[in-house]
């Protein structure tokens, strides 16, 4: 009986994890088509080019969901060193000349056949996995400055330089949000964490944004875009717009306005404001309400699970897709400055949708190993 328990237990699912993640992707999937068929047929002759691109992606992505869901995630604390390395060389190769394929000035793909890869969608998860075996690791010394503290803070200091450098400051944001709050769950002295991101952080963060003329006019256009209504501030201009059109109801699928050669990147960074214009605020709420049963499922999974590396590794999961989320939704709606983060199932993008739907079957994984 114990038996036939646990092999139900290795075949099961849980739906609250599953059905906002499958209802998510097929929305992506649709509204990828919608934002995206008329720059597609104006730049490939094809309004299906993107689209038929995200339904592949998905595709390879319920592949990696699978295989994240039966290969057991201790696995990972083994191979975290070389998950590490091979991020950490793989966002050298996408630097180097002849190697990176750039897009509006950044190099942040690595492109091969029919295909572009991005790999600080797999850097992201390397450090999810290293910073979870490193905690666990470091438990008896982890309030130590030198051994529970600086390693980590040399981690991401090390993935930031090398994305900084594509450049992409979204990511570098998100990796030190996921960082910090692992830290924080892990144990890590609180007075390190609040005292090294008041002195070092937030002072690195304003000299990066001072640095830059245009990163300057950026924070400065999130205070009053309408200020900068032909340059840094037109994107979020126009997002409101429609969000403000779509009103309660929406236009209807397909109907958006400003995707027509109005909103840049309507298929990526954008789409929510199209979800906000076509679907108005019913599917707003419903795409904000899918999301957050992914932050409480993942955050229940990862306070009861009694392997402390499997917990950290819930918890570094949870929270960097549904960060990401909140950061790219806040961006849209005008609440943050503008960040260049896609959202997560939802936006156009090959590595990042078949990441996230592998780091879904890791967490499903995860919750399995409780039922055994």
């Amino acid at each position: 009986m114990k038996q036939t328990d646990q092999k139900t237990a290795a075949l099961s699912y849980d739906v609250t994890i599953l059905l906002p993640v499958l209802l998510l992707t097929g929305i992506g999937i649709a509204m990828v088509y919608s934002a995206s068929s008329a720059i597609a047929l104006h730049d490939y002759k094809n309004e299906y080019y993107f689209f038929n691109r995200q339904l592949i992606s998905a595709c390879l992505g319920i592949i990696a969901f699978l295989i994240g869901r039966y290969i057991p995630y201790q696995m990972y604390r083994r191979t975290s060193y070389l998950l590490f390395a091979g991020a950490m060389g793989l966002l050298v190769v996408v630097l180097l000349e002849g190697m990176g394929h750039q897009v509006k000035g950044s190099v942040r793909w690595i492109e091969f056949f029919y295909f572009r890869f991005q790999p600080v969608e797999l850097a992201r998860f390397a450090l999810i996995v290293f910073m979870g075996y490193s905690i666990t690791k470091k438990q008896d010394r982890i309030e130590s400055f030198t051994i529970g503290f600086m390693p980590h803070v040399a981690v991401l200091s090390l993935f930031s330089v090398l994305i900084l450098l594509q450049p992409d400051y979204g990511s570098v944001v998100l990796f030190w949000m996921m960082g910090w709050l692992m830290m924080f769950a892990g144990r890590v002295s609180p007075r390190q964490l609040i005292t090294t991101a008041l002195l070092v952080v937030l002072p690195a963060a304003v000299y990066l944004i001072f640095s830059s003329s245009y990163r300057l006019r950026r924070v400065l256009s999130f205070w009053n875009p309408w200020q900068y209504p032909k340059g840094e501030g037109y994107q979020v201009i126009h997002s409101l717009m429609g969000f403000g059109s779509g009103g309660l109801w929406g236009k209807g699928f397909g109907q958006g306005y400003q995707k027509l050669f109005y909103l840049p990147d309507p298929h990526t960074d954008f789409i929510f404001s199209v979800i906000g214009e076509e679907g108005g605020l019913r599917w707003v709420l419903i795409v904000m309400g899918l999301y957050l049963i992914i932050l409480w499922r993942g955050l229940n999974i990862a306070k009861t699970e009694r392997d402390f590396f499997g917990s950290l590794l819930a918890l570094g999961i949870t929270v960097s897709i549904t960060l990401q989320a909140v950061i790219n939704m806040a961006v849209n709606l005008s609440l943050l400055p503008t960040k260049g983060l896609t959202l997560p199932f939802l936006s156009y993008g090959g590595s990042s949708l078949v990441i996230n739907l592998g780091l879904m079957g890791v967490l499903m994984n995860i919750w399995a190993s409780q039922k055994r």
